[in-house]
């Protein structure tokens, strides 16, 4: 079976290839069209297909759309009802769903050969659901969803036995957590629907002194339900415009959303291990992507395992509804990993800083000559391999840079033109990640939050929010032999274990993707040394 899915109505377009129940290459719009998020979550814009990463999936595998068995298309209208029955304020809601309507025929026409009679609508929920639960390496599993919202609800709990779900309880809009977060993202100024994980990192400066009040609107309701909707947030705090400075009543806002959201979550939590009972807890959803959270599910819940899907957001649909297809097949394979995006072979590098007459070089071991620009305090733009599927740069894509200097993080904010409040995170070996880092090991994804041990807060201070955590990225040399043997070199040099790790890419800019993206963010950034593959571009000598 050779199974496209798509994700295309809401944000975050992308698509994925299942081949025989393989996960072959995924890949988000953004990184091709080179738009954040590849388009704003509008009614207008919900006809707008993932093309050129559905194209690129096809051909990473040697197939033309002809020979597609199925496409997951993750969104059934046929499930969704007007928004005002919903209790949504959004009347171009029946635009939207007249788009999803005609997703076989819109998609027939971007993909020329495809039968539209092979377009499957996969639930929302389910697709994201299939993205955790038959995707993670644990078989039968507990699966929790929560996001913004679906066709008609915001959140789905269900257990995979035998590699099929029986889902347990769905929680109807308008009550959503997803939607409560994004709505507080717009009152502290930052973009909805993209700028969440700012808010979470807000709330680490604040304290949750307006959780009562939250709690009168935002609390679980037994029985795998909650309310969460109706919150008056200038009752609690007036809004930011954009480029106000934040004041205390802001981060303190930040605190009190995050309290009672994690307080809503670990109830699920219980409630669902209560109904399934299983070992394991498989998470997904755009709420899955809140680290903070998952931390006090993986401490304070009652499962032995939580694993969450790299690719939380919506773009995990497109992987989640072909691999719910794939399952009416046999039980499809877990996913290899986050690197399913484009890569280049070492000859196409070579290529392409010919072409673009760029003075580089090819050190005998690229880890050797990042870690000694590392231990120089240079910063590094690492681009290496296939690039990862989500939104964390997970040692592919990367920004590296000394950790040992407190400096380093309103530098690096300073470079990728962001908020001073914003951390960056440590990267460090799977080996030595429990000397330093507590909390739920290995944690290779960056999904979860971490306390970082007295003893050395004071000699990584880069990679130490205010809250004394870290969201670390564990590297396990088997399946990242590269990064990790660059670790060890910088280890070698500094005696720190640890190398700071943020995503290559600046302010309002998609992630770095291809050997191009690569170059402009180079020439645009105080970057001082290009790793693209196993060459290396140095400011001085590129730009002497």
């Amino acid at each position: 079976m050779r199974i496209l899915g798509i994700n295309a109505l809401f944000h975050d377009p992308a698509a994925a290839l299942v081949v025989d129940g393989r996960t072959v290459a995924a890949a988000e719009e953004e990184r091709f069209s080179r738009r954040k998020h590849g388009k704003r979550p509008l009614p207008f814009s919900a006809w707008e297909l993932p093309e050129q990463s559905a194209r690129w999936c096809l051909e990473q595998a040697g197939l033309g759309p002809e020979d597609l068995d199925a496409v997951a298309y993750s969104f059934d209208p046929k499930l969704a009802r007007p928004a005002a029955q919903m209790g949504l304020d959004d009347p171009w809601d029946p635009l939207r769903l007249e788009y999803a309507r005609r997703a076989p025929g819109f998609l027939a026409e971007a993909l020329p050969g495809l039968d539209p009679d092979r377009v499957v609508f996969v639930p929302h929920h389910v697709a994201h659901a299939a993205s955790a639960g038959p995707a993670s390496p644990h078989p039968d599993n507990d699966v929790l969803v929560l996001d913004g919202r679906g066709e008609c609800a915001s959140h789905l709990a269900g257990r995979y036995r035998d590699g099929k779900l029986d889902t347990l309880a769905t929680q109807v809009l308008p009550d959503s957590l997803g939607l409560v977060y994004e709505e507080l993202t717009a009152h502290l100024g930052f973009l909805r629907s993209s700028d969440e994980y700012k808010v979470m990192a807000l709330a680490s400066y604040g304290t949750p002194r307006f959780l009562p009040q939250l709690r009168q609107s935002v609390h679980p309701t037994g029985h795998g339900g909650f309310r969460a909707h109706g919150v008056d947030w200038g009752s609690l705090a007036p809004p930011r415009a954009k480029d106000e400075p934040w004041t205390r009543d802001h981060a303190d806002l930040a605190a009190s959303a995050q309290a009672v959201l994690e307080e809503v979550l670990l109830e699920l939590v219980h409630w669902l291990h209560g109904e399934a009972g299983g070992e394991t807890l498989t998470m997904a959803g755009g709420v899955a992507l809140n680290c903070v959270a998952n931390s006090k599910i993986a401490a304070r819940g009652p499962y032995r395992n939580v694993w969450v899907q790299p690719a939380a957001g919506d773009a995990g649909t497109a992987l989640g509804g072909a691999l719910h297809l794939a399952a009416n097949e046999g039980a499809p394979q877990p996913m290899p990993g986050p690197a399913l995006g484009r890569g280049w072979s070492d000859e196409e590098l070579c290529a392409w800083l010919e072409q673009a007459a760029v003075p580089h070089e090819r050190p005998d071991d690229i880890a050797e000559a990042v870690a000694g620009e590392l231990a120089r305090d240079g910063v590094v733009a690492w681009f290496q391999g296939r690039s990862e599927y989500g939104p964390r740069a997970l040692g592919h894509r990367s920004l590296l840079a000394h950790p040992g200097r407190a400096e380093n993080l309103e530098r690096l904010n300073h470079v990728k033109g962001r908020e001073e409040f914003r951390p960056v995170a440590p990267m460090v070996a799977a080996d030595r990640a429990h000397e330093l880092f507590a909390g739920p090991l290995p944690s290779p994804y960056m999904l979860f939050v971490h306390e970082v041990a007295a003893e050395w807060r004071e000699r990584i201070p880069a990679v130490v929010h205010v809250d004394g955590t870290a969201r670390i990225q564990t590297v396990d040399e088997r399946d990242d032999p590269l990064v990790a043997r660059m670790l060890a070199a910088f280890e070698r040099r500094t005696g720190l274990p640890v190398v700071v790790n943020t995503s290559l890419n600046t302010a309002g800019r998609p992630m770095v993707d291809d050997p191009r993206d690569a170059l402009e963010c180079f020439g645009s950034a105080p970057v001082d040394l290009l790793a693209l593959g196993p060459f290396a571009i140095r400011r001085g000598r590129a730009f002497g």
